[in-house]
């Protein structure tokens, strides 16, 4: 076994694996670039070595950086964990050369299986199914136009390099087809550095079903089991769970021994997934996709229901050891689901479309759920900034019941009990999921999430939570000099003097809460208020505050919170925001100042007459890969004009309004969230009325 391992890699995978090797007795190097230097991955490994600046190029993904930390700390193995350098054959040989053991397979397994189109015509060849499309090396745009038709519509464009849903676009006409690709390559060459795509057949009610597998270098392959990850958006997975609710004993065997053999046909060693496509409607027919040549970022329910680290397996196989199980000796034991904590916040996109699109902040308040069958891998510590160079994903949540129905209610218990305070995240979005009656059926299928997402409910705050908000407001003043409702300086003859709070609310909205101290109370912690909310009726609180814990009763009504307060991004100095959280659930209530209720109030006006704004805003922080319009063009409402990607998602940006556009960035800019990228000179409406149509009941333009 080794003596030393670097992990090249980062978040809560990179913890992951730590944390086996102590269990091993293995030392651990942790690799971070500038902006991980506080991150938990360095904190927890036995050793840290720096590799570079924030972008992925410059750090994660630069070979000779990673190979400098093994010389200069003396690890014998590299354990890269999944994404970055996981699939990468260079670096692979590059490990080799140095001498230096890469846990995972062979080069020549990551190099057939690492090309889409070249693994799937190679396991074709060895009896395993695949989907119907073109895939050659090579082909153009226009040549894949012209096979698109052969295909059938509506089809999927693939890149054949990377994974994880990247540059993967659904297109249901010809005449999308020419934009999508264009996109799908951009996004394909940006993440992966090779721009090749292919075609496929979209499979109808499609279920996405993957078999782990495990080989050894001396000729034993085996499954265990399968995973069903059905639940996805934007082709990345979101829930997963183990083994599938839709495969019958039979199937699952079948399956298995189909993994089997892809992974066999190219003489595969360590942990492996082959993943297929399974149509809901025939669930006895299943097509091989691609074979990820790493380990998966949903294999702890594969763990929870074998019993099996695969972790340790990797590190197993990897020094020469023989595989200590045989296919007969698995056993699945109960069900499994695990749900991806993501960074991230949902948004308007315009045409009454909702979409989540990536957050960043610091988290001012954690807590993490644990129990009986729950489990975190989790990248997440108060204080930590998370910012806009890296996938969004955070932390997993994964329960194990004695069967599905049981792993389902602890799974939503243990996201009921997770809290984040300061990064928006989709944990309320998972317990929504979770809920679905189709999910707690089991009748899935990777369009359910895109299709139900429009008609979820999603809690904003109410009075109580805008009460809480205006009381902790005064409560963090409590130390300021001349704040605070609290303080000796608060009080005056007669009564308490009232102290007005403004806080901003999600959708846009200007709230304003008038708040008095009671019967003389002048505790920061304990004490009685009056408060007032917007234009309703004086109502009585009380309140405890203990740590991050609230405990409000509001005119006998209890409630409690986790709260914290930090910075506003969007303000000044001094600029706070509280934050609430509740059951999973959470919400960010800016404290406003008298210029930005007077920026939210003027927007407001302008939103309830119904006007699109001119300027176009990025929805988050990021770079821009591309600009479809040039300076002074006359564009539509609704037009692309420029793309922003963060976190690996490109998002498209569009015009508010018809008119006469002006650019304020350019390619490669980097631009923060709520920068206004272009503006939109708008055209005025051919059916504007003469001055001598408006009648005598009607305002004048003048009023």
């Amino acid at each position: 076994m080794f003596d030393k391992v670097l992990v090249a890699n980062r978040g809560e995978i990179a913890c992951r694996v730590i944390r086996t090797l102590r269990k091993l007795g293995i030392r651990s190097v942790a690799v971070y670039s500038d902006a991980d230097a506080g991150a938990r991955h360095v904190r927890e490994a036995d050793e840290a070595v720096r590799i570079g600046p924030a972008p992925a190029t410059q750090s994660y993904l630069k070979i000779p950086a990673i190979v400098d930390a093994c010389r200069a700390t003396g690890a014998d193995a590299v354990h890269p964990g999944y994404g970055f350098l996981s699939e990468n054959e260079a670096f692979a040989a590059a490990l080799a050369e140095a001498g230096i053991t890469f846990i995972g397979p062979g080069i020549e397994a990551i190099s057939i299986m690492g090309d889409k189109i070249r693994a799937k015509n190679h396991v074709a060849g060895f009896g395993v199914p695949v989907v119907p499309g073109i895939a050659r090396p090579g082909l153009t745009d226009a040549e894949l136009i012209a096979a698109a038709d052969g295909v059938g519509y509506p089809l999927l464009i693939k890149p054949s390099a990377g994974g994880g849903g990247k540059g993967m676009h659904v297109v249901g006409s010809r005449e999308e087809l020419p934009r999508a690709l264009a996109t799908a390559r951009r996004v394909a060459a940006s993440a992966f550095g090779d721009d090749t795509l292919f075609l496929e057949r979209l499979i109808r009610a499609p279920r996405h079903i993957e078999v782990q597998v495990l080989a050894d270098q001396h000729g034993t392959t085996i499954h265990l089991g399968e995973r069903e990850c059905s639940l996805q958006r934007r082709h990345q997975k979101v829930i997963e769970e183990a083994p599938s609710p839709l495969l019958d004993a039979e199937t699952r065997e079948r399956i298995g021994r189909a993994a089997c053999d892809a992974a066999r046909s190219v003489g595969y060693t360590g942990a492996g997934t082959v993943e297929f496509l399974v149509s809901d409607e025939t669930p006895d027919q299943f097509f091989f996709m691609e074979m990820n040549t790493r380990l998966q970022v949903e294999h702890p329910v594969t763990e929870l229901v074998t019993g099996v680290d695969l972790v340790e397996q990797q590190l197993r196989v990897a020094a020469g050891e023989r595989l200590a199980l045989a296919q007969s000796d698995l056993r699945l034991d109960g069900h499994a689901i695990e749900a991806r904590i993501y960074a991230e916040t949902l948004v308007e996109t315009g045409g009454g479309r909702r979409e989540f699109l990536p957050a960043t902040g610091t988290v001012e308040f954690l807590r993490e759920p644990s129990g009986s069958g729950v489990r975190v891998d989790s990248s997440l510590l108060e204080g930590l900034d998370v910012g806009a160079d890296y996938d969004p994903m955070l932390a997993k949540a994964i329960a194990w019941g004695r069967d599905r129905s049981e792993a389902l209610a602890r799974l939503d218990a243990a996201l009921a009990d997770y809290c984040v305070l300061g990064v928006a995240t989709n944990i309320e979005y998972l317990r929504l999921l979770l809920a679905d009656p189709d999910v707690q059926a089991g009748r899935l299928d990777t369009t359910l999430i895109e299709r139900r997402l429009e008609h979820l409910s999603f809690r904003g705050p109410g009075e109580a939570e805008i009460a809480a908000a205006a009381l902790l407001a005064e409560h963090s003043r409590g130390g300021e000099d001349g704040a605070g409702a609290w303080r000796r300086d608060g009080w005056r003859l007669g009564a308490p003097a009232a102290r007005r709070v403004t806080l901003g609310t999600p959708d846009g909205e200007v709230a304003t809460v008038r708040v008095a101290a009671a019967d003389g109370d002048r505790s920061l912690d304990t004490g009685n208020a009056t408060v007032t909310v917007g234009e309703g009726s004086e109502r009585k609180a009380s309140f405890a505050v203990v740590g991050h814990s609230l405990q409000l009763d509001l005119d006998g009504e209890p409630h409690d919170y986790s709260w914290a307060v930090g910075p506003s991004e969007a303000g000044g100095a001094g600029s706070r925001t509280v934050f609430l959280g509740q059951g999973g659930w959470s919400v960010a209530l800016p404290v406003l100042d008298r210029a930005q209720r007077l920026a939210r109030v003027l927007g407001g006006i302008h939103r309830h007459d119904g006007e699109a704004s001119p300027e176009v805003r990025s929805p988050m922080p990021g770079t821009v890969v591309s600009v479809a319009v040039a300076p002074g063009q006359s564009v539509e409402a609704g037009q692309p004009l420029v793309s922003v990607e963060a976190m690996k998602m490109e998002h498209q940006l569009v015009a508010g309004v018809a008119g006469t556009v002006q650019l304020h960035v350019g390619v490669g800019a980097l631009v923060k969230a709520d920068q206004v990228v272009a503006t939109v000179a708008a055209v005025p409406p051919t059916s504007a009325r003469s001055p001598e149509a408006i009648t005598a009941n009607e305002p004048s333009p003048e009023t």
